[in-house]
């Protein structure tokens, strides 16, 4: 009887095994057959720097230099050149028959050369057509034909938790299979403001940027481009582009060489549900306007500071996140619909949108004095008046400029230097003129309650919630 147990137990045991091993994804086919569209990317750069002498090892008063000049020429050959070349590997997938591949941007930044190694062993000197390193997507091109093609799919059908598999040539190993899951979608990164990265666990190494990220249709739904690693390799975060974004990219690149990106011209920041509750928003949704630049396509709308952009052409702006991304798809000078949230009413504008520029943003310094002795407010807050000389030099009407910040303040992420604006509560915003008015506006609130101020920091504007009031 134990034995006709322990042989039941035995087949239970068995059975349990083979249906796990069955319920497995087999990744051999789609290996095999996707992986042929899967190339490694070789790049050499020529670093150039200037000629050096070599200087002799010894003064001309110690007692070996008569022995050594022999044997040590000085200067031999004269200057010595510095120039060396750097290369480095990376992959890429083939879109098109007749040569075209997709990479990343960082892949071939500064490259004087790009090789490209098919899988039959084949290789072709490259050409960048365009690269866009807001994206990391670049486009290049080698002189061949008939080569095989990878299948595109659709990332918005991608499922948290579902299986996917990279090809590519990490540490130079060409096609190397490895596979995960998909860990989420939509993930910002600093710095990142137009790719909506998706986040696996697929193990990404140096040498695997650029290369394809499949469903286990065998279709490409990313572009392998980042790891989040403290050792620079491994850690099991890693980032892909989807292809719906690299594609857009591609083809803009085919057809000009360069991309084209909206703006509206507005500084935004995401809202939170403090901030929600001061601007009298049902929930925390939408990008609040910190600012609007002058002159840009926003402020000729009629977009104003503190207006909360809830749609963009229809489209819902969940995080603040969404709008540069949604912002950044739609061409330069077309016509769009912005509804945003001002004084607890929504309303639609209409937007002509402009072109984002490649030139960089300078920044001004706030000057301030040495902190009063002054007491704090109710904020926490030593505050003081603009002077005549600071509203010219700043270009402000009116504004309290912080000198110090001390007890409930030091809470909160403001700091001394910073402007108040304005101070939000229950939708409505006032202005802020005077100490006195301030403080008394202060005086207005219940304990417990969070007080929101519009502060201007350097040439940035940003809305900062202090929650939790004390007793006045």
């Amino acid at each position: 009887m134990k034995r006709f147990v322990a042989l039941c137990s035995l087949w239970f045991l068995c059975s349990l095994s083979f249906a796990q091993t069955r319920g497995l994804p087999d990744f051999s086919d789609l290996a095999e057959k996707q992986g042929l569209a899967v190339v490694n990317i070789s790049t050499t750069q020529v670093v150039r720097g200037q000629a050096q002498m070599m200087p002799f090892p010894f003064d001309e008063n110690d007692p070996a230099f008569e022995f050594f000049k022999r044997f040590i020429p000085r200067n031999p050959g004269g200057a010595m050149p510095r120039d060396f070349e750097n290369k480095s590997l990376g992959s890429g997938f083939i879109v098109s028959g007749d040569g075209y591949i997709l990479t990343n941007a960082h892949v071939v930044d500064g490259a004087d050369e790009v090789t490209v190694r098919l899988t039959d062993k084949r290789e072709f000197k490259a050409r960048i057509i365009g690269a866009d390193k807001r994206t990391d997507v670049a486009l290049i091109k080698i002189d061949a034909s008939g080569l095989p093609v990878v299948k595109l799919g659709d990332p918005a059908q991608l499922r948290v938790g579902e299986w996917v598999v990279a090809i590519g040539s990490p540490f130079g190993f060409d096609n190397s299979v490895t596979a995960g899951i998909v860990s989420a979608k939509g993930r910002s990164l600093p710095q990142e403001n137009y790719v909506p990265f998706i986040q696996t666990d697929v193990a990404i190494n140096p040498g695997n940027s650029g290369g394809p990220l499949f469903n286990m249709r065998g279709e490409v739904v990313g572009i392998n481009s980042q790891i989040y690693s403290r050792s620079g390799g491994y850690m099991g975060v890693s980032f892909a582009i989807p292809i719906d974004v690299a594609m857009d990219i591609q083809n803009q690149l085919r057809a000009s060489g360069k991309v084209s990106r909206g703006r509206l011209g507005v500084v935004i920041q995401e809202v939170s549900k403090e901030l929600a509750d001061s601007l009298g928003l049902a929930k925390p949704i939408g990008a609040v306007v910190n600012a609007v630049e002058k002159g840009g396509p926003a402020e000729k709308a009629g977009i104003e500071a503190g207006d909360v952009i809830l749609k963009f052409d229809g489209k819902t702006i969940n995080n603040s996140a969404d709008l540069p991304r949604m912002v950044g798809a739609t061409r330069p000078g077309g016509r769009s619909v912005v509804q945003v949230w001002r004084k607890g009413a929504t309303r639609d504008i209409n937007v002509t949108v402009g072109e984002v520029p490649d030139e960089k943003q300078a920044s001004a310094k706030v000057q301030r004095g040495k902190p009063t002795e002054q007491a704090a407010n109710r904020l926490g807050l030593v505050v003081s008046e603009l002077t005549a000389e600071q509203k010219r030099e700043l270009k402000m009407g009116s504004g309290l400029l912080i000198e110090d910040v001390r007890g409930q303040g030091l809470r909160s992420d403001l700091r001394a230097g910073d402007i108040v604006i304005a101070l939000i509560a229950k939708g409505a915003t006032t202005e802020v003129k005077t100490v006195e008015q301030f403080n008394k506006l202060l005086s207005l609130f219940e304990k417990g309650s969070n007080v929101t101020l519009l502060v201007r920091r350097g040439e940035m504007q940003t809305f900062i919630t202090i929650k939790g009031l004390n007793g006045g």
